[in-house]
């Protein structure tokens, strides 16, 4: 074969090399991207992790929460609260509404981010709709929940000590692969099975169902005089109480412990009336612990 021949296909050979790598690059760039934006925060991106393993910090930041959709899918979205006060490193559960207001089902997508985009990269989703696309029956409607924390490493950053307030924002589209859509009905719905997950991120830390930890255990509670769990070494204030716990009293008791009993130790509220309405429709779920007794443990918050 001729040298020039063999130049050409060498030439040609190395053009159709560059032509790959560029067609490799363009098919894999909006993944890519969004990889980047993951591992960097770019943008405002949100991290997603397995589990709040961040030791929790005394520093609070208000987390808001903006919602959109677009004009061409017909779906109502927002979110349940507009905003929550967290402590750096607190697993944080919430919740978003959606409804599909057409008559045929539809797959949405949602994108996100929050601002400023600087907090991106310590803004940490333990789990969200947003990571799916999501199946919306006609007329149905759901309550979604997002859960997350923001990393005690906020504080710690020059770029980021400033930031006390946080917008988490998102919005829902047509989503391009409907059929990878996954219905929206396998979130808890209000309810016993949402009281069941709030209990599990904002009282578990101090209570449990059969055992005395922090707090007095709970099982049974609704119905139960209070200050009534063996072993446990209550304040004066639930000790003579004399009440019995309903509905009703455990409402006010969540909402302010210290208005609702003065002298009472919990220092914890429930501000939130859903969150504790499905917490306590939670604990009427559960079989009485008739007699139950526990060793007391340290740190009585009750």
């Amino acid at each position: 074969m001729a040298p020039s021949r063999v130049r050409n296909l060498g030439v040609l050979a190395g053009l159709l090399l560059v032509i790959g790598v560029m067609t490799g690059l363009v098919s894999y760039s909006v993944t890519l991207y969004r990889l980047f934006c993951q591992a960097t925060g770019f943008g405002g991106t949100t991290q997603r992790v397995a589990a709040d393993d961040a030791r929790l910090s005394d520093r609070i930041v208000t987390v808001r929460f903006s919602t959109d959709v677009a004009p061409d899918l017909p779906w109502r979205f927002e979110p349940v609260r507009r905003e929550v006060k967290v402590h750096l490193g607190e697993d944080t559960l919430v919740f978003f509404r959606a409804e599909n207001l057409s008559d045929k089902p539809l797959v949405g997508h949602a994108t996100y981010n929050v601002t400023p985009a600087k907090a991106g990269r310590y803004f940490d989703k333990i789990q969200c709709f947003c990571f799916d696309e999501e199946k919306l029956g006609a007329g149905e409607k759901v309550e979604m929940p997002v859960d997350f924390f923001v990393s005690p490493d906020l504080a710690k950053d020059d770029e980021t000590g400033d930031v006390d307030t946080i917008t988490l924002a998102y919005t829902f589209f047509p989503s391009r692969a409907p059929g990878e859509g996954k219905p929206l009905d396998r979130f808890a719905p209000p309810g016993i099975e949402r009281g069941q997950q709030l209990f599990a991120t904002r009282c578990a830390a101090c209570h449990d169902l059969d055992r005395n930890k922090a707090g007095p255990l709970l099982g049974g509670v609704v119905g139960r005089r209070a200050g009534a769990v063996a072993g446990y070494h209550y304040s004066a204030a639930l000790r003579e109480a004399g009440i019995a716990w309903s509905a009703e009293s455990l409402d006010k008791w969540l909402a302010d412990p210290r208005a609702f009993l003065p002298g009472a130790r919990m220092p914890i509220k429930v501000t939130d009336a859903a969150a504790r309405r499905d917490i306590i429709a939670y604990l009427k779920s559960l079989a009485p612990k008739t007699g139950a007794t526990a060793p007391a443990q340290p740190a009585p918050r009750g």
